[in-house]
């Protein structure tokens, strides 16, 4: 199997060097259109082959709570996507993860509502298990991927490895006392976009790894003003200047992940018969059940 980078992250972050064959291609889903065109290009360094998807779409137009997160995980395995990589900006609710700071975080708290997180409704049932869901090898090799760039003098701050993502779910950022309330449960970063994308593609199939890049220290923090939107984006964009530069050294060598748990998620998990599916929900089904 060709190994296939599919990247979600902010508009622009596929401006980058080191890229050949770069096209957009449109993808239909059966829940939709995907948060815009995708960008489909392949690694100088490698030949490796990557998509970028932005998830608020160009211009940031759509907020993190009426993202088509089933349309833009079943959009990056239409077009051959083999594994993830979100790029998301974050809050810290940790001293330690300064702003500028990177995290590749390994769980993850949902506190979304209005989200629909399953490919498998309303006629059919899948129940994938989800104890640990991020990849631990994709997780290992862009933590690789950034320690090489901190290395390198590339990286604003730290770079760390393993930590819990609370999600909520926006588009307002957290009241004090929410965020005291969520550093009393051990979170390391908060966010609004990671689920249920994370649950999508691991029903997908599709390893999946977040590279959480601290933007602030949300309004928990006695030293700091309360989060200003004007102070992240100055932050953010030397933040995506990495992302950029981590990307690339991922590119260089993909991981091989046969053995990722995520590949075979719906081993035993879809519980309704296809027999007992209608035909609307077999078609829809196709592209991840490929005997529906």
């Amino acid at each position: 199997m060709e190994e296939v980078l599919g990247v979600i992250g902010g508009t622009g972050l596929y401006e980058v060097g080191g890229l050949d064959q770069v096209e957009r291609v449109r993808a239909s889903t059966p829940y939709g259109e995907p948060s815009d065109e995708l960008v489909s290009a392949r690694f100088q360094s490698s030949g490796a082959r990557v998509l970028f998807l932005p998830r608020h779409g160009r211009g940031h137009r759509i907020p993190p709570h009426a993202i088509n997160y089933r349309a833009n995980v079943c959009a990056l395995k239409k077009l051959g996507a083999t594994q993830i990589l979100s790029v998301s900006a974050v809050g810290s609710m940790q001293e330690h993860i300064a702003p500028g700071d990177v995290v590749v975080v390994d769980q993850f708290i949902d506190l979304t509502r209005r989200r629909i997180g399953t490919f498998f409704e309303p006629e059919a049932a899948a129940h994938v298990a989800f104890a640990e869901p991020i990849c631990p090898l994709l997780a290992e090799a862009v933590h690789g991927a950034a320690k090489q760039c901190a290395a390198a003098g590339e990286a604003p701050g730290a770079v760390h490895r393993g930590g819990t993502y609370l999600c909520i779910e926006g588009p307002q950022f957290s009241t004090r006392a929410e965020s005291r309330l969520y550093r009393s449960w051990n979170v390391d970063v908060i966010g609004m976009t990671n689920m249920p994308e994370a649950k999508l593609a691991r029903e997908a199939e599709l390893p999946y790894a977040t590279l959480a890049l601290a933007t602030d220290y949300d309004c928990w923090h006695a030293g700091e003003e309360a989060v200003d939107v004007e102070a992240i984006l100055a932050r953010l964009a030397s933040l995506v200047e990495l992302a950029k530069r981590v990307v690339l050294r991922l590119g260089e060598k993909l991981p091989a992940l046969d053995t990722s748990p995520a590949r075979t998620a719906l081993r035993g998990a879809v519980m309704t018969a296809v027999d007992c599916m209608t035909a609307r929900t077999r078609a829809d089904l196709s592209w991840v059940l490929p005997g529906a």
